[in-house]
């Protein structure tokens, strides 16, 4: 059974809108105005970050929420041969694609927010 696409849409937005929570929450002196959410069916980034919140989080955001994505057997294979003082890192690479590196979200912004605390 195939979900609708209503359905599909809410479920993509809750996720761009955990990711903006997380970078608000993370960076207090910016404002949902800073830190937009785009909207469905828009083009372009999924979180849409001014000028002061690109600087820092030099990051840009593509939201994917989906049933299956293949890449969660990979997720399941690390997590398997991980051991307990280690964080799991996926790097896949297609062919003439650049490898690309794949972390736990929450692991994500702790990284940042210790690269925060250094600076």
């Amino acid at each position: 059974m195939s979900i609708k696409p209503s359905s599909a849409k809410a479920k993509g937005r809750r996720l761009q809108q955990l990711v903006r929570d997380k970078i608000l929450a993370l960076f207090p002196a910016l404002t949902d105005q800073d830190v937009r959410s785009t909207g469905m069916g828009q083009s372009g980034e999924d979180i849409q970050m001014a000028s002061q919140a690109r600087r820092l989080f030099p990051y840009s955001v593509e939201c994917k929420a989906q049933k299956n994505i293949a890449i969660y057997k990979f997720v399941d294979q690390c997590d398997a041969n991980c051991p307990a003082n280690a964080e799991p890192l996926i790097v896949i690479k297609a062919d003439r694609r650049k490898p690309l590196a794949v972390l736990d979200l929450d692991h994500f912004f702790t990284l940042i927010a210790r690269n925060k605390l250094n600076e």
